[in-house]
């Protein structure tokens, strides 16, 4: 679907590569996913292979552009953009990035686009992020949970697995047809506590540059996002402190958390209604 993307020139040779998949707009909390690939384009010398048709795929009556305003002066227009880059991580694999706006249009063909361009540089793996709000403790770990087609895959990682149904976004479309292909596909997710689910959250960034290394063994540096964690952490810590009561309900997701898991991936996750309706409250809140 050459249509549907601008090819940029780059001689880069990949191998065993990952695709990376982190869209804004549909279900990332904290905006885990986008600072995850903020922080993998700012660790690594990625260039651009392709840039996504905006036209063809974005409603700028959902998604406008941003409009410049310099003590009246319109001084330009931020559009959105979707833009594949490549190149290697830490150790030398190949690393693809694809990140930007979900497509408002034309899923099945942005789809095809994107995984041809992955198995022309040598994609094997595609795993895509995101993150959605728990009631889970910010002085604890985020969990993460392992979505995918391949059920030997999801049985391989001691990782959280739900049953639940859900609105879809693309990165489902996206996991199905790669497996179909013949590639492993998988879907990362960071927990996210649901007090903190509308600002940004690093701590899930954090075990989503973690997870990325344990189920498809890329090397990223995660010093910026460490820093970060800290900082909010510091920050949470300090508005739920001034509150006897929030303190108390602190202490209960604490002891919740401990007695499920006390160790990544070892509990069951909530049940596929409770979950349900965080994520769509979660949701109900972005679009107010």
């Amino acid at each position: 679907m050459p249509e549907l993307y601008r090819r940029h020139g780059t001689d880069l040779s990949l191998s065993d590569t990952t695709l990376v998949v982190a869209l804004e707009g549909w279900i990332d909390a904290g905006l885990a996913a986008g600072a995850t690939a903020a922080a993998l384009a700012n660790a690594l010398p990625l260039q651009t292979i392709a840039v996504f048709d905006d036209e063809a795929l974005i409603d700028y009556r959902a998604r406008r552009p941003v409009l410049h305003l310099r003590e009246g002066v319109s001084t330009g227009l931020q559009w959105a953009s979707l833009t594949m880059v490549g190149g290697h991580d830490a150790r030398g694999r190949g690393l693809l990035l694809l990140s930007g706006p979900e497509p408002d249009a034309r899923w099945r063909g942005f789809v095809d686009a994107v995984l041809d361009l992955a198995v022309e540089h040598g994609t094997t793996t595609v795993c895509s992020l995101g993150a959605y709000p728990m009631p889970v403790p910010h002085t604890r770990p985020s969990r993460l949970a392992l979505t995918s087609p391949d059920v030997e895959l999801v049985e391989r990682f001691a990782l959280e697995r739900g049953t639940v149904d859900l609105p879809a976004g693309v990165v489902s479309v996206l996991e199905l047809e790669a497996h179909r292909r013949g590639l492993r596909a998988m879907g990362l997710w960071a927990q996210v506590p649901h007090y903190a689910s509308s600002m940004p959250y690093p701590a899930a960034s954090l075990a989503l540059v973690d997870g990325l290394r344990t189920v498809a063994g890329l090397t990223v540096p995660g010093d910026s996002l460490e820093l970060a964690a800290r900082t909010t952490r510091t920050r949470i810590d300090e508005l739920v402190g001034a509150n006897p009561e929030h303190v108390a309900l602190l202490r209960q997701l604490e002891e919740q958390y401990d007695a499920a898991a006390p160790s990544l991936g070892s509990g069951p996750l909530p049940s596929g209604d409770e979950l349900a309706a965080e994520l769509e409250r979660f949701l109900r809140e972005q679009r107010e």
